[in-house]
C-alpha cells in the first residue's frame, strides 16, 4: 500500500463514508495467525496517535489479550490486499469478506468511545 488511490475513493462514495486516508507509516492491529479464515473481518476505530484504527481478523473474534499484534498498514498490501480498497473507510465502518460475499456497513459504536 502507498498511497490513496481511485478505488479507495469510489469505495468510499459507493457506501457515503468521508475519506480518511490508512497512512502507510501507521499501525494497524492484526491477528496475523487468523487471516487465512474466513470471513476476513475488519473494524475502523478512530484514529489515535499512531494507530489507523484498523483491526483486522479471519474467522471468530477473540477477547485473548493478544489476539491483535501492531502492523504497520504498509504491509497489508502482502498480507491481505484484497482489503486495501477499503482502507480509506472512515472511523466507524465495518467490512466483511467471504467467499462470493463482501457486506460495508456504518457501526456507530465504533466512535463513540
Amino acid at each position: 500500500m502507498s498511497k490513496f488511490t481511485s478505488e479507495q475513493r469510489e469505495i468510499c462514495c459507493r457506501y457515503g463514508s468521508d475519506i480518511v486516508v490508512c497512512d502507510p507509516a501507521m499501525k494497524v492491529g492484526i491477528a496475523l495467525a487468523t487471516i487465512d479464515r474466513s470471513p476476513l473481518n475488519a473494524l475502523r476505530h478512530p484514529v489515535l496517535d499512531d494507530a489507523t484504527g484498523w483491526f483486522i481478523w479471519g474467522g471468530e473474534l477473540s477477547t485473548d489479550d493478544n489476539f491483535f499484534r501492531p502492523m504497520h498498514a504498509s504491509h497489508l498490501f502482502g498480507v491481505v490486499p484484497r482489503l486495501i480498497p477499503y482502507l480509506a473507510l472512515a472511523p466507524g465502518w465495518r467490512v466483511l469478506m467471504a467467499p462470493d460475499q463482501i457486506d460495508v456497513w456504518h457501526d456507530p459504536l465504533l466512535t463513540n468511545v
